[in-house]
């Protein structure tokens, strides 16, 4: 089954009034506003009898916010991000980009195992040290997590690179930067 909706950008192209080029649209007419562009979504359609044959298993997450001082222990299906589950809850949990490329939502994975493949935001090694970003993790497993400072994983990962101490200030290169503007 297909959902056929109308194109929202030619909806709101009839909504203005432009002038038209009748060497290259012969066929318009003054005065009438065609639009012939569709998007065709395949969807499927269920009952609710079909909707409880999916089984997902559901996995106990629990989210120690050191930052509030907080202990959230909530259900999390395999198949849902953490973060999402969680705001679905009414559960505040620190995030910023919610696209894995930051350190807002990270944590520390105390037990348990999570499933992270659009993790950005984390090097492989701090993975590896059992970093995760909540915002793109799904969990396999019963779950038990510590929030952690955005500064420390973002020092953690970046650290070594800024290590070698204060940059000095080279006025004559902010000089020409500004000049290129």
């Amino acid at each position: 089954m297909a959902l056929i909706l109308p194109c929202t950008f030619c909806t709101s192209l009839q909504q203005k009034n432009f002038p038209i080029n009748r060497r290259y649209s012969p066929n318009l007419r003054r005065g009438v506003t065609t639009t012939t562009c569709e998007f065709r979504i395949p969807v499927e359609v269920s009952t609710p009898s079909d909707r409880g044959s999916l089984n997902v298993p559901s996995h106990k997450v629990t989210v120690h916010d050191r930052q509030r001082g907080v202990v959230h222990e909530f259900e999390v299906p395999e198949d849902q991000y953490i973060l999402h589950s969680a705001e679905s809850q009414n559960i505040t949990l620190p995030f910023a980009c919610r696209h894995g490329c930051c350190t807002s939502c990270a944590v520390r994975v105390k037990s348990g195992e999570l499933r992270q493949p659009q993790a950005l935001g984390i090097s492989a090694e701090l993975k590896s040290q059992g970093y995760a970003l909540l915002c793109v993790g799904f969990p396999t497993s019963d779950l038990e997590v510590e929030t952690q400072d955005e500064d420390e994983v973002y020092w953690l990962q970046f650290g070594r690179y800024f290590a070698r101490g204060p940059i000095e200030r080279d006025d004559y290169a902010l000089e020409l930067a500004m000049g290129d503007e």
